[in-house]
């Protein structure tokens, strides 16, 4: 098996080569699979359906147990491709409350972080 990621790889039918694409991945690819869907007014706004996820963006759960609560990301992990939300928390046996880790295909972004002026810029130019 090759140990080397492959850059030209376009797609595959087969569930086994689509993660192990994910799973073996360096860092800088795996930042574009962290990406979540605008909500209707951002769409309109920078006419683009979707947008990678940063630090301090308000989103919304679409899926499951947190479905419809929103908050801020607190930290994006890009080894597990997970995200932490603000507020998205579960009480363990013991009592103590701890940070629930979300993937972003189940997220929607309801609001940017436009501290980063970069960020901005770039999006006006593509618009």
């Amino acid at each position: 098996m090759k140990q080397k990621f492959s850059k030209h790889w376009k797609a595959s039918t087969q569930p086994r080569k689509q993660r192990k694409y994910r799973a073996k991945a360096p860092l800088h690819v795996i930042k574009r699979f962290l990406s979540a869907n605008l909500s209707k007014d951002l769409r309109k706004k920078y006419g683009k359906r979707n947008l990678t996820l940063r630090k301090g963006d308000t989103v919304k759960v679409m899926r499951g147990k947190f479905r419809k609560k929103q908050g801020k990301i607190l930290e994006i992990k890009l080894k597990t491709q997970k995200v932490t939300i603000e507020g998205i928390q579960i009480t363990k046996k013991d009592g103590s409350k701890v940070n629930v880790r979300v993937q972003p295909s189940n997220l929607q972004i309801v609001e940017l972080n436009l501290a980063d002026t970069k960020r901005i810029k770039s999006q006006q130019e593509k618009k």
